[in-house]
């Protein structure tokens, strides 16, 4: 085949192994990033068009919907930014941030829509209802009393619910690589094999293969309407980007996820770069062209997002994600087009998406790393996830926390659970501590002012079990629901038909439940009452270990609640026999569990935000930043497959006086954590000032809770937390 000439390997072209062909194709870089090139005058005049796109759509909101059509791949005409100046072809509408409505979260969708003035064609939307069930009807009127139950009160939250799953990654490589009629004539193989014992899962997993191919067909009209054939493999680094760009459109058209992770490219656009730079049909200049562009288009990513969308990830922005690096035996998977993306912060400047997650190894370049340590200083826009523990070069995080082999592994996520409310119900005799009620049964109430630690723990081992029980049995409606009538057929046909299947449980509250256990069992709790006998909070005499502060007697907490939960977890059998990942997550969940949540008996106030991921309480961690990331690698990670991150906020003067200083401090310390088994970390480099200044013309983002999010759009709760959990003291 004349579009792989150059390239080689044999297995990858036997069969569809995106892994196997980089490995044999890509370079290894070493040296600095001298070589890298400004913005193109091309990209300078689509970026300025976009930037008052994006300006405009900040103060207004949605700028526009399409009011006549419901979105898939062939929904809209075509669409351009401005068509002269612009090197990759294609927008999710017919016009830039013009917005669509997903038929899966229809409901919420038409909610937004008349809250902002718009109506929706009565014909279209009565011809879809007559023919279809809607996703979040079902799932509403499928849900038992209790899952009902238990989200009202807010010991769950099932993000899906309202806009779509996501978290899912496809190997979008795959188009460019092989082209679509290989992937067509793959999956119809594929199908052909499908027919023995016919039974329901047989029957689905046709049904699926099916749709899968029908999206393919789609995208194979799209793209000739732009005026490409994308049936064959791409010949070139323009075709390469255009058909992996063409392959993600697809599945933004017809999926609307919170987050739209687009996998992990670099070291794969890098070969087909090196390739013509070498035949000399590409300079340097026109190689950063195409990566600013491609990324240009990724920011324009949009679905009709509700407002409690916008507080959980602080903004309406999809979370796209290009994950960066990896490791292969004793070499890195860091190539000059690494480079070349987080070249695009400087290009087009510094945005919240698409977001950038580094795979860190030990053994990465050192120039690389000290290239990584320059823009943390300046930008605070990385994530650091540990590659060396991976055991592969072909991993991508899913937008937060939890990371999946591309194109072999998917993940469904579910929200969180909401640990420091479970304990409340543990004191208070499974009733509300906010309304009263009685929500879970068989919990003994506890007599006396004073709790005790060994009757506190047993009930609320009662409750735990029950929210888990509750908790799974919600994610397997959700992810049955999604995959009957919101089923992702485009993202799914760049994956192997039969993948292994994840379900991520995800902790809320981690600190301050550990704290509140730590004060109830090594210092004395007295509970006050309402009326009714409730909790209103607490009065603690005496002090007691937090955690965060490498303090074995609290640590071992910790530790031990990762175990329960793990424990009850196991027991459970999930969607599609998926297997089980635990982590630590989040920001939006944070604050609004928090909020919904009482006074707890580490002290916290009613209605304040939880610390984020792993983090500890923000002003209990006394120690130092070191001995407080030794208490977070404390927590078993091989129980703990979600990810467990933490989020370090550190003063430039505490990194060292001198740049220099403070870029080699930066370097020892993400080396250290991560060779010390460390699962991921989060760093934002604080100027306090800055952090307190509301003024809204400052771009400043900050990385947290597994979001890049500008400073502006946190709440001040939030910003408050940050502030406390600054360290200021010297490494």
């Amino acid at each position: 085949m004349q579009e792989w000439n150059g390239f080689k390997g044999t297995k990858w072209q036997q069969v569809i192994d995106v892994e196997d062909f980089i490995l044999n194709n890509y370079q290894e870089y070493t040296g600095s990033s001298d070589f890298l090139k400004g913005i193109s005058k091309k990209t300078t005049r689509l970026l300025s068009r976009v930037s008052k796109i994006l300006g405009k759509e900040e103060i207004t909101g949605i700028l526009d919907v399409e009011t006549s059509a419901l979105t898939s791949i062939d929904a809209f005409d075509l669409g351009y930014i401005d068509k002269k100046n612009e090197v990759i072809s294609g927008i999710q509408t017919d016009d830039p941030l013009k917005q669509a409505v997903n038929t899966l979260t229809l409901d919420t969708s038409l909610n937004v829509l008349k809250n902002n003035g718009y109506r929706f064609d009565r014909e279209v939307l009565e011809h879809y209802r007559d023919f279809n069930d809607t996703y979040e009807a079902s799932l509403n009127e499928a849900y038992t009393k209790e899952i009902a139950k238990f989200k009202e009160v807010h010991l769950l939250e099932g993000m899906p619910d309202t806009y779509g799953r996501g978290f899912m990654i496809g190997d979008y490589r795959r188009l460019p690589l092989y082209g679509l009629d290989y992937l067509i004539a793959k999956k119809e193989h594929d199908l052909n094999r499908l027919r023995k014992d016919i039974n329901y899962s047989m029957i689905r997993a046709r049904e699926e293969v099916i749709k899968q191919i029908k999206s393919l067909k789609k995208l194979k009209l799209l793209a000739s309407r732009y005026g490409f054939d994308i049936s064959r493999p791409a010949s070139n680094a323009k075709e390469a980007f255009q058909w992996l760009y063409f392959a993600y459109l697809a599945v933004s058209k017809e999926t609307c996820g919170a987050s739209m992770p687009i996998g992990n490219n670099s070291a794969f656009l890098d070969i087909y770069i090196a390739r013509d730079l070498e035949l000399g049909i590409l300079n340097e200049e026109e190689a950063q062209e195409l990566v600013d562009q491609f990324m240009l288009k990724l920011r324009l990513i949009r679905c009709v997002r509700s407002d409690d969308f916008k507080t959980i990830f602080m903004g309406q922005n999809t979370l796209v994600t290009e994950t960066i690096g990896g490791v292969n035996k004793e070499h890195s998977i860091i190539t000059k087009t690494a480079y070349r993306f987080l070249n695009t912060i400087e290009t087009l400047g510094v945005y919240p998406t698409p977001a950038f997650a580094i795979l860190w190894s030990v053994k990465m370049p050192n120039n690389f790393k000290r290239y990584l340590a320059k823009v943390m200083m300046k930008h605070n826009c990385l994530r650091f996830i540990n590659a060396d523990n991976l055991g592969s070069s072909n991993y991508a995080t899913n937008g937060l926390v939890s990371t999946s082999k591309i194109g072999k592994q998917i993940d469904y996520y579910g929200g969180s659970f909401n640990l420091p409310k479970a304990l409340l119900y543990a004191i208070n005799g499974g009733c509300d501590e906010l309304t009263g009620e009685l929500v879970i049964d068989g919990v003994e109430k506890l007599d006396g002012d004073v709790l005790v630690y060994s009757k506190v723990v047993r009930n609320f081992a009662i409750v735990l079990k029950k929210l888990i029980t509750i908790y799974a049995d919600n994610l397997n409606m959700i992810h049955y629901m999604h995959d009957k009538y919101g089923y992702e057929s485009s993202l799914m046909a760049f994956n192997d038909t039969v993948v292994e299947r994840y379900m991520t449980f995800n902790i809320a509250g981690f600190a301050t439940l550990v704290d509140s256990l730590s004060a109830i069992r090594f210092a004395k709790v007295k509970v006050n009452r309402d009326e009714n006998g409730l909790s209103t909070d607490f009065t603690i005499t005496g002090d007691f270990p937090h955690y965060g502060n490498n303090l074995d007697d609290v640590d071992k907490l910790a530790s031990d609640i990762a175990k329960l939960i793990n424990r009850e977890l196991s027991g459970h059998h999930l969607y599609r026999n998926a297997n089980i990942k635990l982590g630590f997550q989040s920001l939006g969940m944070s604050i609004k569990y928090g909020s919904n949540t009482g006074s707890t008996p580490d002290g916290r106030f009613r209605g304040s935000a939880y610390p984020f991921n792993a983090d500890p309480v923000g002003n209990k961690n006394t120690r130092g930043l070191l001995r407080t990331l030794k208490s977070v690698m404390k927590i078993p990670s091989k129980l703990c497959s979600g990810g467990i991150a933490t989020t370090v906020n550190i003063t430039a003067l505490a990194l060292g006086s001198k740049r220099t200083e403070r870029a080699e401090n930066l370097i020892s310390l993400l080396d250290g954590y991560f060779k010390q088994n460390g699962s991921e970390l989060e760093i934002n480099i604080i100027d306090k000032k800055t952090i307190q200044d509301n003024d809204k013309t400052k771009d400043i983002v900050l990385c947290v809770g597994g979001i890049v999010t500008r400073q502006n759009a946190l709440p001040d709760t939030s910003k408050e937390y940050l502030l406390d959990l600054t360290y200021n003291t010297k490494l």
